[in-house]
């Protein structure tokens, strides 16, 4: 199979192209830059913008699979998300339906933030009901690629919380938990994750089941946690004992609009933000895995402790857990 893999330098890119090239598939990976992590056997990259038209249109074609992962996680304004997120993936699907009609299957990785917060656990089906803007802009991603779904075979991932080595997004609990923190936020608020290898594993099986097609999954662990249970599961793997804290969530949302403030001024995206602090202040980010076990036999077999363990190892050997 020749697939496209569209953010291939991120987080869960980079573990997708690696599932992708140990089963023996080709691999082209379009980023914004060289990644020295992307050079291996059977990978080729494509430098260039997921929002420029040119970039696409060349990319996509020639190839069987498109797997569209580039996006934006952290954005001090909301049309960010939206020009990136969204943007980007009408541009690519308008590609494919210039330069690819034959496309054998369109895998958009969306997100768990893109439905309504949830303790219990938010189904498939159930409508779409984003709290932030990131979580918005999925939404809106995922609407616009079913819009496309008469013209290309069209599926959609929705993991949560993806957890394992090579991550920005979670290393602040891991500061924290270093520093000997486990902050909570006015109870558990409890959550769903995925490790990020079984998530590239479950990113192949919406390629290749016709069972996928036209349909939305949510990708998780049936393992569920919390950010506060984060923070202590990366206090473990650190060997580091933590204290629990409750954060009062105005005072959260206030650091949050100063982070936003200081992200604006300075350009430099921090790793607090208002997105983060939506996130966590809701009663629960948690899915429901029976769909994708029941209609593509996927399951997330990684156990919370040994991904925060491999990620830890990771942050440690590059020096990320070091200073403030």
């Amino acid at each position: 199979m020749r697939a496209l893999v569209t953010g291939a330098g991120g987080f869960l890119g980079q573990a997708l192209v690696r599932a992708l090239t140990v089963r023996g598939d080709r691999v082209w990976a379009l980023v914004r830059r060289p990644e020295p992590a992307l050079e291996r056997p059977g990978v080729e990259v494509q430098v260039g913008d997921a929002t420029d038209p040119a970039a696409l249109a060349a990319a996509v074609r020639g190839v069987d699979v498109i797997f569209h992962l580039a996006g934006i996680r952290r954005a001090a304004e909301r049309d960010a998300f939206w020009r990136v997120n969204v943007g980007a993936t009408r541009l690519l699907l308008d590609a494919c339906v210039a330069e690819n009609p034959g496309l054998r299957r369109f895998v958009l990785a969306g997100s768990r933030a893109a439905s309504a917060p949830s303790a219990t656990g938010c189904r498939e089906e159930e409508p779409l009901s984003p709290a932030e803007w990131y979580g918005e802009s999925k939404a809106e991603a995922e609407r616009v690629a079913f819009l496309y779904r008469d013209r290309l075979p069209v599926t959609v991932a929705r993991p949560p919380r993806i957890m394992g080595p090579g991550d920005k997004e979670n290393l602040l609990f891991f500061k924290l938990a270093r520093a000997g923190w486990a902050l909570g936020f006015g109870g558990p608020r409890p959550l769903s994750w995925i490790d990020v290898d079984d998530c590239a594993q479950g990113l192949l099986l919406l390629a290749d089941r016709p069972e996928a097609v036209g349909e939305a999954f949510f990708l998780a662990s049936d393992e569920r946690s919390s950010v506060q249970g984060l923070m202590v599961a990366a206090g473990e793997a650190l060997g580091v004992p933590t204290r629990r804290v409750d954060i009062p969530g105005p005072l959260l949302s206030t650091a949050a609009a100063l982070a936003d403030l200081v992200t604006r001024v300075t350009g430099k995206p921090l790793p607090l933000n208002r997105k983060l602090a939506r996130q966590v202040l809701v009663p629960g980010w948690v899915c429901d895995t029976a769909k994708a076990r029941e209609r593509l036999g996927f399951t997330a077999p990684t156990p919370l402790a040994d991904s925060m363990a491999r990620a830890a190892r990771w942050y440690l050997e590059r020096g990320w857990l070091q200073g403030p």
